[in-house]
C-alpha cells in the first residue's frame, strides 16, 4: 500500500486521486500505525519550509517516517515541498529538514532572471530527464511538468541530481539517493507525464 502522508500541508487528495485514475490504491496515512504499514511512501507539501518541518513535527509521525526511510528502506517521493524537506535546511527557514539528501535549498536568484522571468516559477517547463532512470520509463520526448515554486534545491554532488529545469538558469528539479526520490513538479498536476511518472513509482518493486 502506498501511504500519502498526512501532516496538515499540501493536497492529499489530488495525489490519491491520480493514483486512483491509474489504478493504484492509496491510504492517507495521519498515524503512526497507518505509516508503519506503508510499503511506499509520498510525502506532499504546499506552503513554507519551516511551516512543513513543524507540521511533519507535531503529526506524530517523524519517527516512523525516519525509521520507515533510514531502517527499512522502505521507497520515498516527495513532492514540491516535500522535495525541499529531504534536504539539509532551506533559506526560506531556520529550521534543519530531515537531510536525507546532501542538498540546501535555495531561492532562485533574482539577478540571473531576465526582466520577463517571475518569481515564483510558475507553470509547465520541459524537463531533462535520464530515461534509462526507471521513474522515468515510457517517457516519449521532452518531459512537460508543472511547477509552482520559489525555491530550488542545489545537490553537494551530482549523482544526486535526479533531473534539471530552467528558468533563467538550470536548476536541479528532481534528486534520488537510492530509494529515496523528491521532485520540484507536481507530478499529481502535469497531465500523461505526470501520470506516467507516478505509475512508474507505484509499480516498480524497488528503487532505484
Amino acid at each position: 500500500m502506498i501511504a500519502i502522508v498526512d501532516y496538515d500541508t499540501g493536497n492529499l487528495r489530488s495525489v490519491q486521486n491520480i493514483l486512483r485514475h491509474i489504478g493504484f490504491d492509496s491510504t492517507i496515512a495521519a498515524t503512526p500505525d497507518e505509516l508503519r504499514a506503508a510499503g511506499k511512501i509520498i510525502l506532499p507539501g504546499v506552503g513554507t519550509f519551516d511551516h512543513g518541518m513543524k507540521s511533519l513535527t507535531r503529526s506524530g509521525l517523524l519517527d516512523v517516517l525516519h525509521e520507515k526511510v533510514l531502517q527499512d528502506h522502505t521507497p520515498v517521493l516527495g513532492i514540491c515541498l516535500g522535495a525541499q524537506l529531504l534536504t539539509r535546511g532551506s533559506e526560506e527557514g531556520r529550521l534543519p529538514g530531515l537531510g536525507w539528501i546532501d542538498a540546501d535549498t535555495r531561492r532562485f536568484d533574482a539577478a540571473q532572471l531576465d526582466s520577463s522571468l517571475r518569481i515564483p516559477h510558475m507553470g509547465w517547463a520541459d524537463t531533462e530527464v535520464d530515461k534509462t532512470n526507471r521513474l522515468f520509463t515510457g517517457v516519449q520526448d521532452v518531459p512537460r511538468y508543472y511547477y509552482v515554486h520559489s525555491y530550488h534545491m542545489i545537490c553537494d554532488t551530482s549523482e544526486d541530481e535526479l533531473c534539471h529545469a530552467w528558468h533563467g538558469y538550470r536548476f536541479v528539479s528532481g534528486v534520488q539517493r537510492n530509494h529515496i526520490t523528491g521532485v520540484q513538479f507536481h507530478p499529481e498536476k502535469s497531465h500523461r507525464f505526470g501520470m506516467q511518472f507516478l505509475r512508474n513509482f507505484a509499480s516498480a518493486d524497488n528503487l532505484p
